[in-house]
């Protein structure tokens, strides 16, 4: 057998397997040939599963991703598919769904294509980060999980949230400068720059991203940090994005900065920091008053 048709006869063979999944599916959903089948969701986005779960629709979940990490018992009480972006089809197929909810990066991209083919309806999902992104995903989720009025209330309490996170935004006259480390990697820094999720939440805490220069998440020199000027250093809280104040500002390019005279780093969970559901304006004003040393009051919250 030559290396052509081998591969041929692989790529056959878990197509078949993936066939034979969905066909199960069918047959051991209850109902069907008589009634819809309630939907089966697995959920490949934190911020999916989030609004799903602040939509009281956590019924509907099989599934869900590493990055579903709020509420916590979304990880404890649901299957886990993998990371969004290293999905398995096989183990996706495996919880029997009726519909694949995903975000714009959720894949790899063939994965994605073998779970349609086997059967299962596939919804993407926009990442806008702006006010009226976050807004329509709501509606849009809520579109999907069949409630559309408990979408709608939540959807106008996060635009009133955001109505007064852009009032408490627009008193603040000096802006400082924020520089947002995805990590540190033998000492060098990945920046979140120019159109990353890292700079739409500084820019919603009325705040500069430090790194305007730098396009998306890119890994920077000593100088550019030097040049970049951050009065404030952002980190994720967690595994290898985390660092303490001291392993920061020991660097040499992160102790000629601003940020370090008063070892001034923020670190958020990455998800409330980044996900940009419901808890996006309480985020976003958390943030701003550690940047800006305000009381943290930030009035109406969600879990």
């Amino acid at each position: 057998m030559t290396v052509l048709s081998f591969n041929r006869a692989s790529r056959l063979s878990r197509r078949s397997l993936l066939a034979g999944l969905a066909l199960a599916a069918v047959a051991l959903r209850p109902g069907i040939g008589r009634a819809q089948a309630a939907q089966r969701i697995v959920a490949a986005g934190g911020v999916i599963t989030e609004i799903l779960y602040a939509l009281g629709r956590q019924d509907l979940i099989v599934g869900v991703d590493t990055t579903s990490l709020h509420p916590p018992e979304a990880m404890r009480d649901k299957a886990n598919v993998g990371y969004v972006r290293a999905l398995s089809a096989e183990g996706v197929l495996s919880l029997r769904p009726t519909v694949l909810v995903a975000i714009e990066g959720a894949g790899p991209p063939d994965t994605v294509k073998l779970i349609a083919e086997a059967g299962v309806k596939v919804e993407r999902v926009g990442e806008d980060t702006s006010e009226k992104g976050v807004v329509e995903r709501i509606r849009v989720i809520g579109r999907l999980a069949g409630v559309e009025a408990k979408a709608e209330e939540l959807a106008a309490a996060v635009e009133r949230d955001f109505a007064l996170l852009k009032q408490q935004r627009d008193a603040v006259t000096a802006k400082k400068r924020v520089l947002f480390v995805l990590s540190l990697q033998n000492g060098r820094a990945i920046v979140g720059g120019k159109g990353s999720s890292a700079d739409a939440i500084i820019a919603h805490a009325g705040a500069i991203n430090a790194a305007e220069a730098v396009e998306g998440y890119k890994p920077v020199t000593d100088e550019g940090i030097i040049s970049a000027a951050p009065d404030v250093i952002l980190m994720m809280q967690r595994g290898n994005h985390a660092a303490a104040p001291a392993e920061v500002f020991a660097l040499p390019a992160f102790s000629a900065t601003p940020a370090a005279a008063r070892k001034a780093l923020v670190t958020m969970d990455g998800l409330y920091l980044l996900g940009f559901g419901p808890r996006t304006p309480e985020a976003a004003r958390d943030l701003m008053a550690a940047v800006y040393g305000l009381n943290g009051d930030s009035g109406s919250r969600r879990p």
